[in-house]
């Protein structure tokens, strides 16, 4: 009899257990699908706190006021990141709104390649009516990126919002997502470890990596007088994130521009200083940076960009690449824990 109750407790308790799981699994997921517009924003908050936590706790400790620390913390984050990156921003939109998105101007290159490839080889390339269906969307392009501005500003105010309270309780944070990670204590500090060094590398290497191909392209565009040449030399810097084609997006069709107006010496210029000095300064530097930070294999980086981007958007370039070293530093511990074979 005294078995059965036994049993019963179990059962009784298993479901119990069950169904605070579903509960707690709806509700994150009810709550993800509508915070979604600010995820950005609470992984751009992550980010700063990942980098700004260990200066943070040590100005606590010698003020004796967490409140007081995070805020002169969350203060030099938007002086000195947040509204340079906004001014950069409004700049970049403003430069957009001041382009002609007119179909026909962008039609009339384009045709202009065609009409020589089919003077001279007899092939049609492709007809009009697909060049204006792109330049269609090109221009749609365009549109969507001067229309995000508003949750841009807003991810801004939700990121710091959320830093702030990050860095006042960034500890008992700390201590309680740990206490809820089913590993060992050593597979704990390994992850942890893990998570840090991925998401500096990433929050420093990716935007250094642009800008220094963003100004090796401003010196080259500058001096092939491209027309527009900051413009595009931070459209090549951002394409660095761009898996496999990178900055090719950029200073290949600035190359075929000058052809189309037939300059070769221009075309073949930027055409060689791109292959040359834009694109092999991120094989260089990206070496330099992951033996510095953390030495993350390429494929790592590509497939976790592309993840990365379609599940988070922009931040996502630092956290896709994260997710896929963590789901390999998971199934690793997982091999070693019920897989390795016990030969010692």
């Amino acid at each position: 009899m005294a078995e059965k109750n036994g049993k019963r407790a179990i059962s009784r308790e298993l479901i119990w257990e069950c169904a605070l799981l579903i509960l707690i699994f709806g509700l994150g997921i009810i709550l993800f699908n509508h915070a979604r517009i600010f995820f950005s924003g609470i992984l751009g908050a992550l980010t700063l706190y990942i980098l700004l936590r260990k200066p943070a706790f040590r100005l606590a400790e010698k003020t004796g006021r967490p409140a007081l620390s995070a805020t002169l913390i969350v203060i030099a984050v938007v002086l000195f990141i947040i509204v340079p990156l906004s001014l950069l921003v409004w700049f970049i939109i403003s430069k957009l709104q001041q382009v002609n998105w007119n179909t026909n101007d962008i039609i009339a290159p384009a045709m202009q390649v065609i009409g020589i490839v089919k003077e001279k080889t007899g092939i049609d390339l492709i007809s009009e009516k697909n060049i204006a269906f792109a330049a269609g969307k090109l221009t749609a392009f365009g549109q969507s990126i001067i229309g995000g501005i508003g949750d841009f500003f807003i991810n801004i105010l939700a990121a710091i919002i959320v830093l702030f309270f990050l860095l006042t309780g960034g500890k008992q944070m700390e201590n309680y997502l740990s206490s809820l990670i089913p590993m060992k204590k050593i597979n704990k500090q390994e992850t942890i470890e893990k998570v840090n060094v991925m998401v500096k590398s990433n929050a420093i290497g990716i935007p250094l990596i642009a800008l220094i191909q963003g100004l090796i392209a401003w010196i080259g565009y500058m001096a092939f007088g491209v027309p527009n040449a900051f413009l595009s030399a931070f459209l090549t810097g951002l394409c660095s994130i761009v898996p496999i084609v990178g900055t090719m997006v950029v200073w290949i069709p600035i190359g075929i521009y000058y052809i189309v107006l037939g300059m070769w010496g221009k075309a073949i210029g930027i055409l060689l200083f791109g292959a040359i000095f834009i694109s092999q300064s991120d094989n260089l530097f990206r070496f330099i940076l992951q033996k510095k930070l953390a030495d993350t294999h390429p494929l790592i980086t590509i497939f976790g960009v592309v993840v990365g981007l379609q599940m988070f958007g922009f931040i996502g370039i630092i956290f896709g690449p994260l997710l896929v070293s963590l789901f390999l530093l998971f199934l690793d511990m997982f091999r070693k824990e019920y897989l390795a074979d016990d030969e010692n």
